[in-house]
Parts: structure tokens; C-alpha cells; sequence
């Protein structure tokens, strides 16, 4: 048997309790070290389409979590204020339109656009059209639809979430001690972590340490000055404040981002409230000033007071350190700007099982580890740049952002959709061409050209083809439930059980 010590619980640390009790029941011992004394930032609330796939793997019911998590569904993210002032757009989930061929839909809707035929983007999307619609269904509908279904992610209370991974972790062995870390003493002749000491004075050991600590990065950073890689010349936004807020009327089945004066603002629907907030410069706006934007544009009143946060936006320079690996914030941060946080960390632990040590750590496995993990953080610091660059707002905040240097990896994107509407993915890039698609289009730039072989179907072909995926996205919507319904329908009758 070998010991797997987890430093800090929250998302982060009970989300690679409850995976790894799930795959490392018979030769490992998990145990997570946590401190009452010590909150939990809390407040990454909404997800992405991927988190499906690890709750079927653990067997999770999906009613069951929402209704402990007052979790609703999620679509996609609308975007307003983005572009110029008054733009919006959606980055929804799922595909658009139908591809012909080897050519992806777009190059038809290009070529459409420039006819005059083609409608918005939106009204060849599924998911965007159900979720401006605030229509929800799972699955395909009994009579069929040539589109399938829609592709959905989560809005849910994080601090809920914990608890739930929680409960899941500890029916399937593994121990929490609870502790406030005191010390932390590394092995004199290989520098590893040998073990940690709490306030009681108890020592809780390990042969492998995962650091779920938060911003602290108590291990990777605090014992093993792993280094820091500062991201902030290109996402400049270094503070949020987080709100609650009372439910509007419309359970809206999307996130919200509305560009503010120095920053953005998130609006997250829950069952029981909405989840806000203001990431923000603190160079071009002043914390007050922030709280006073975010309290102004709330759909109902606060429940709370407003919660700060710093933070730096980067990684660090290595994420397994010796025999320490980091998730969550530990490992880095990189705004909520595409709710990508609880991925990281669900992306970071399936990472860890495939190079999951058999005896002694190979610097082989490590470096391969590091290298994916590396990869991971800066595709998604790409997709993110990609919002602030094409920007067309007038406040100095956004001209500065417009303005700004970008990496070369940006900049190769750019220059490829510019000039006749190409996308590529590189390797395993969390973000596919159809993510890129809507933000490239919401963000105001358009393509030069198209793929040439757009051009094979006759003007009145493509009008056929346009008008019938379009009317298959609108019928199909049509026959959906409204959100709010579709919830209420797959609500357990009892609560969490976790069942094995």
C-alpha cells in the first residue's frame, strides 16, 4: 500500500478525493488534511460540457447533484458588451449547422452571408437557440431529430459541490484529518515532502502529496519554491468581488459575462439565488468603485456581503515538483472568463492517473506530465486573450487590452480565420474550431474568404440547405420545455445518497 496525501479540501481537494477513491481503492491509502479555520474561495460556479463525462465515470446521478447543489443547467455563455458596447453573442455548446463534406458548416454560412441568405450564426445552433429561448431537453426527443440533442454543462453552488465529493470520497474510505498545517519537512537527500505537521502536533505522511491548497500552493510553492509564470501583461484583470444575489423570475439556462468599465461581470443562475460577480484592473478602476458597478446591476437584492478577491493570473512553472503535484488554485489561475476552473482540476487528476507512479517517481513521467499540464493552461490563456484583443470599447481598460502584444500562438489563430475563415486545433486544445468560431465572429472579425469548395453548391442549393437546418433548429426548439420545467422534472424524490 502507498499513501496519497491531499493538502486542502474544497472543490479541489475533494474533487481528487472522490476520483481517485474511485480508481485507487486497492492499493492506495487516500487521506485529505483540511482546517475548519480555513475557508474556501467557493465561488466557481459554472462548468463546462466535460464535467458529464467524470460523474457518469463515478456513477453520480445527475438529479441527485443538482438538487444538493441547487444546480441548474448551462448551455453556453452570452456575451454582452464585448465587442463594442452594444454587441452580444453566445459561445454555446455543441455543433452548428452540419458540415458537407470535408468543409465545416461556417464556410457555407460565410458564402451566405455575403448572398444575403444566411441568418445569424445563432439560428443554425441548437444550443444557442434553446438557450436564448430558456428551453431545455435532455436527450433526443421520442420522434427523432436530425440534430440530436443538446450539449449541456452545470451552474451549481460550489461550496455544495464540495460537500457532495465529499460525502462520495469518505463512503469509499478515504480519511480526512482535520488541521491547520503548521510545518512542512522535506526528505534531507531526495528534497521530497516527507510529511506535514498540524497545529495538534499529529504528522500525516505520504508518498505522494497533492497540493489542493489554494493561492497559498502550501507545498508546491511554500516548501518547494516551485516559481510562478505572471500572466497579467496579457490578462491584466488581478481582483473580483463576489456577490449573491435574489433569484430573478426566468431561469435562464446560460452564464452571463457583460463587459464593464474595467473588467467583466458574471451571472450565474442557481436554483435558490444568482452567483455574481466583478473581475476587474485594479490599475483602471478602484475596489470601491468595483463594488459599487457590481451592486448597481444585480437582478434582485444582495444576500450577502460582497466577498474580495486577489489574485495573479499564470501557472506555475512546474505542476508535479518532486513527489508534489498541484490542482486547482495551487496550480494556477486563469479567470473565470470561460468556466474552465473546475475543468482544470477534473483535466489535472485524470492526468495524474495516467502517470501514476509505480513505486518510485520517473522524471520521465513527470516531465510528460508537465508538459501536457503546461500545454492545457496556455491553450486555455489563449482562448481567453482572444476576448480582450478583439475588443472595440472605448474605455482606456479596453483600449489598453486592444493594443496589447500577443503570444505568437494567438496571433497564428488570428491571421488564419482573417484570411479566409480557417480554424485548427492543435493536439489535445480543450477549446474545438466551433468555440473558436463564435468568439472569433462575436468579437467582430471577419474573415477575407472561405474554403474555395463552399463554393460547389449553387446559390439556390445553399439557400435550400441554410432554410432547412434552420428550420430544424427552430421546430425542434419549439417542441422543448422551458428550462425552469425540464428541471423540475428531474428532480430526485430524496436527497444525496452516493450510492456505490
Amino acid at each position: 500500500m502507498q499513501d496519497i496525501t491531499i493538502i486542502g479540501g474544497g472543490t479541489a481537494g475533494w474533487m481528487a478525493a472522490a476520483i481517485l477513491s474511485r480508481y485507487l481503492a486497492k492499493h492506495w491509502r487516500i487521506t485529505l488534511v483540511e482546517s475548519e479555520e480555513i475557508g474556501t474561495v467557493g465561488v466557481g460556479e459554472a462548468t463546462i460540457p466535460q464535467l458529464q463525462i467524470l460523474h457518469r465515470a463515478l456513477g453520480i446521478d445527475e438529479a441527485e447533484f443538482l438538487a444538493f447543489c441547487n444546480g441548474t443547467y448551462k448551455l453556453g455563455i452570452d456575451f454582452v458588451g464585448w465587442g463594442d458596447e452594444d454587441s452580444r453573442y453566445i459561445h454555446a455548446f455543441g455543433e452548428i449547422g452540419r458540415p458537407l463534406g470535408l468543409v465545416p458548416f461556417h464556410h457555407y454560412w460565410l458564402r451566405g452571408q455575403r448572398l444575403g441568405i444566411a441568418k445569424p450564426l445563432t439560428d443554425y445552433s441548437l444550443n444557442a437557440s434553446a438557450a436564448y429561448a430558456d428551453k431545455f431537453q435532455h436527450g433526443v426527443p421520442a420522434s427523432g431529430a436530425p440534430l440530436g440533442g443538446l450539449s449541456h454543462a452545470f451552474h451549481f453552488d460550489a461550496s455544495r459541490y464540495g460537500q457532495f465529493l465529499r460525502a462520495y470520497a469518505e463512503k469509499r474510505g478515504v480519511r480526512r484529518v482535520e488541521g491547520r498545517i503548521t510545518q512542512v519537512t522535506r526528505d534531507g537527500e531526495s528534497g521530497d515532502v516527507a510529511h506535514v505537521t498540524l497545529a495538534s502536533g499529529e504528522q500525516v505522511g505520504g508518498h505522494l502529496f497533492l497540493d489542493c491548497s489554494g493561492f497559498a500552493g502550501l507545498l508546491i510553492e511554500g516548501a518547494l519554491a516551485t516559481g510562478y509564470e505572471d500572466w497579467r501583461h496579457w490578462l491584466p484583470c488581478d481582483r473580483a468581488i463576489a456577490v449573491p444575489c435574489a433569484n430573478a423570475p426566468d431561469l435562464t439556462p446560460y452564464t452571463r459575462s457583460t463587459a464593464r468599465e474595467a473588467g467583466w461581470q458574471w451571472r450565474i443562475p442557481l436554483q435558490n439565488r444568482i452567483g455574481n460577480g466583478y473581475v476587474y484592473c485594479s490599475a483602471f478602476t478602484s475596489d470601491d468603485a468595483a463594488q459599487q458597478t457590481l451592486l448597481g446591476n444585480l437582478d434582485g437584492g444582495p444576500l450577502a456581503d460582497p466577498r474580495p478577491l486577489r489574485f495573479t493570473t499564470g501557472r506555475r512553472r512546474k505542476m508535479w515538483n518532486h513527489n508534489v503535484v498541484a490542482l486547482g488554485l495551487a496550480s494556477g489561475f486563469l479567470e473565470p472568463l470561460e468556466s474552465t476552473s473546475i475543468h482544470l482540476v477534473q483535466s489535472g487528476v485524470e492526468r495524474l492517473l495516467k502517470f501514476l507512479p509505480q513505486g518510485a517517481i520517473r522524471v520521465a513521467d513527470v516531465d510528460a506530465f508537465n508538459a501536457q499540464a503546461a500545454f492545457e493552461f496556455e491553450s486555455v490563456r489563449d482562448f481567453l486573450i482572444l476576448h480582450y484583443k478583439l475588443n472595440r470599447r472605448p474605455e482606456p481598460f479596453w483600449r489598453a487590452c486592444a493594443a496589447m502584444a500577443v503570444p505568437d500562438s494567438v496571433t497564428a489563430k488570428l491571421d488564419l480565420f482573417a484570411a479566409n475563415g480557417r480554424i485548427t486545433r492543435l493536439s489535445e486544445e480543450l477549446f474545438a474550431e466551433v468555440g473558436w468560431l463564435q468568439v472569433l465572429l462575436g468579437q467582430g472579425l471577419s474573415p477575407q474568404g472561405y474554403h474555395p469548395l463552399a463554393d460547389q453548391p449553387s446559390d439556390g442549393e445553399l439557400a435550400e440547405f441554410l432554410k432547412l437546418l434552420e428550420t430544424a433548429v427552430s421546430r425542434q426548439v419549439a417542441g422543448m420545455p422551458d428550462h425552469a420545467a425540464a428541471f423540475a422534472r428531474s428532480a430526485p424524490t430524496t436527497m444525496i445518497t452516493t450510492r456505490a
